[in-house]
C-alpha cells in the first residue's frame, strides 16, 4: 500500500471514528463510544504509516 493511501485511510477512519464516539456520547452507548475511540486510534496509526514510508522512500530517493 503506498504512503498516500495510507494517510488517506488513516484520515478516513479517524473522521468515522469521531462521528461514532460523538453517537456514542449522544446516544449514552458506552460501546459505540469506544469502538469509535480505537477506530480514530487506528486512523492515528495508519497516519503515521504513510508519514514512515514517506519518509524511507525520500531518504532512499536521497542515496
Amino acid at each position: 500500500m503506498s504512503s498516500t493511501t495510507d494517510k488517506i485511510k488513516g484520515h478516513t477512519n479517524e473522521v468515522v471514528g469521531k462521528a461514532k464516539r460523538a453517537a456514542g456520547e449522544a446516544l449514552d452507548d458506552p460501546e459505540l463510544k469506544v469502538e469509535g475511540d480505537v477506530q480514530e486510534a487506528k486512523g492515528e496509526a495508519q497516519k503515521a504509516v504513510g508519514k514512515g514510508k514517506e519518509a524511507l522512500k525520500d531518504l532512499i530517493d536521497k542515496a
